[in-house]
């Protein structure tokens, strides 16, 4: 059943609007990347400035518990606004939530800079509270952008254009390590410490206590970037997809879209009455189930195996850094130097590693499809692990180089695989009704992943010991294999329109991997579109 409005939407050509909404919800992405980042360039920091014990001849550190708070705090808030603002923005419609996430993410910003307290345990609970509801407002981001690009694009790009929206995260981690640097630049430049004795550590631990509005000056730079994006955001009109399949106002979809694509549309309301009578099941539906169950399986699955090797990757970074000359041991320098030379290392692995595995998608996403760049991302992943863990030893000790070069393919392929295609998959895979929620499970799935990978497994190997370090990366390389097991769970989408994926047009045997419904209902459905299609045809 043809919908004129989905029609124009699928075969629309590539225009200066789609780029317009790729830079809109992708900045979206910068900011969440930069915000859910930055913190990792200053956590030491804090530690020196907050936990300086001057009869002590070691630099302040965070404890355990409160280092896992701080970095931590904002992962479980997004994982909580994954959910809640991807059920919203099914039930509201994706544009009417999608400015709350943006306000949340320059208010949270603002006030995070601004974490104060009597007591270091009042200036990091305060800056936790914070964190989390600035993590919660990214979670939203995630559903959304996702599910407004998808619902945009042609179906010949939509795949590049939603991998472009996600490429703008690897931006935001670069953004976050050069703002970092260029701050703790200058910050030393006007703030030299003293120099560095073995005699007398105190000044290099206890001095430069400008520092202090470094980083308050570093996690305020996240409001800019959305407050950029807000005004840009509100003017987008609702999708057509929405507009349409889930309100029922096809005179509005018609004029919203043929505004945006420049072109006249008819409204088709008969027909979308037909469409959403035919696709009126809920998430928890057995409709749904049979029709959807193994592909939610697949998003989930896929996302939470990914997040826990992504996130577990940064185990072997006190290793590499110093291996390679990026950084020093920590009583070698003083608070600054030791922010500038963190951020330096971060910036170098995300532009020779991250930043390539992003746009490698983009590019090829279209040729190769999702399904084989995740199957290829997932594999690599596990072979280079695999490497690193057999080779541990002798890379820490004998070739800093090979270790930084295998450990920036492990990026590479995260990112030129499955870090990508995890977020395009669920945003095509699934009805329109519940686009949004579907994704936001999936999202929130990897975030769970990242919480293990974060803190389950590099707590682990809190204590440095090589044995437990190569056994981590022998479970990352297990846990990515069984990534490449799950990724048959869904089916490639690439070059079909959403609704033909879904099964929302011409029958369930035509969506979710080209698969009847076993369901009686399901089978009701199908033979009452084909039986509309052979009347068409006569």
């Amino acid at each position: 059943m043809a919908i004129a409005v989905l029609d124009a939407l699928d075969n629309a050509r590539t225009q200066r609007y789609h780029l317009k909404a790729i830079m809109i919800a992708g900045m979206g992405f910068f900011t969440d990347a930069y915000d859910l980042f930055c913190i990792s360039t200053i956590s030491k920091l804090l530690g020196r400035l907050y936990y300086f014990d001057p009869t002590s001849p070691k630099p302040g550190k965070l404890p355990n518990n409160v280092n896992n708070a701080v970095i931590g705090v904002a992962l479980v808030g997004t994982l909580a606004g994954q959910l809640f603002f991807g059920w919203l923005g099914d039930k509201l419609g994706r544009k009417r939530v999608y400015g709350i996430t943006l306000i949340m993410m320059m208010i949270c910003s603002i006030c995070s800079g601004l974490s104060f307290g009597a007591t270091p345990k009042a200036v990091m609970g305060t800056l936790c509270f914070f964190r989390f509801w600035l993590g919660f407002g990214i979670g939203g981001d995630y559903p959304l952008s996702a599910t407004i690009m998808s619902e945009y694009a042609n179906k010949k790009t939509r795949g590049a254009f939603i991998a472009a929206v996600f490429a703008m995260q690897g931006v935001g981690i670069i953004f976050a390590g050069l703002v970092s640097m260029s701050l703790s630049h200058i910050f030393l430049y006007y703030n030299p410490a003293p120099p560095f004795t073995q005699d007398d550590f105190s000044p290099v631990f206890s001095t430069q206590p400008h520092a202090d509005y470094m980083w308050r000056i570093v996690l305020m730079h996240g409001a800019w970037p959305a407050a950029l994006t807000y005004y840009w955001r509100m003017r987008m009109p609702e999708t057509g997809r929405y507009t349409a399949m889930i309100e029922g106002n096809a005179k509005q979809a018609a004029s919203d879209m043929g505004q945006v694509l420049d072109i006249e549309i008819q409204e088709d309301q008969d027909k979308l009455a037909q469409f959403k009578a035919a696709n009126n099941y809920s998430l928890l539906s057995m409709e749904f189930l049979n029709r959807h169950g193994l592909h939610l399986v697949g998003t989930t699955t896929t996302w939470f195996l990914l997040d826990i090797a992504f996130y577990s990757q940064n185990l072997t970074q006190k290793d590499i850094f110093p291996a390679i000359g990026l950084v020093k041991k920590d009583f070698e320098v003083n608070a600054l130097r030791e922010v500038f030379e963190t951020s330096r290392a971060m910036f170098v692995i995300a532009l020779l590693g991250t930043f390539p595995g992003y746009w490698f998608t983009v590019f090829f996403i279209e040729r190769l499809g999702r399904f084989k760049i995740q199957l290829i991302g997932f594999f690599m992943m596990s072979f280079f692990m695999l490497i690193i863990g057999v080779k541990y030893e002798y890379l820490k000790s004998s070739n800093g180089t090979l270790f930084a070069v295998l450990y920036g393919f492990t990026f590479f392929f995260a990112n030129f695989g499955p870090n990508s295609t995890t977020f395009v998959l669920p945003a095509e895979l699934f009805p329109t009704r519940v686009r949004s929620t579907c994704h936001a499970l999936s999202a929130a799935s990897g975030k769970a992943g990242a919480i293990i990978g974060a803190f389950g497994v590099q707590n682990y190997t809190l204590d440095g010991s090589t044995v437990k370090i190569r056994r981590a990366m022998y479970l990352m390389a297990a846990t990515n294999m069984l990534g490449f097991l799950f990724t048959f769970l869904v089916s490639e989408t690439k070059g079909r329109s959403l609704e033909e994926i879904s099964g929302e047009n011409c029958g369930a045997n035509e969506g979710a991997g080209n698969k009847t419904t076993s369901t009686g209902a399901g089978i009701s459905v199908s033979m009452t579109r084909q039986e509309s299609q052979s009347e068409a045809r006569v």
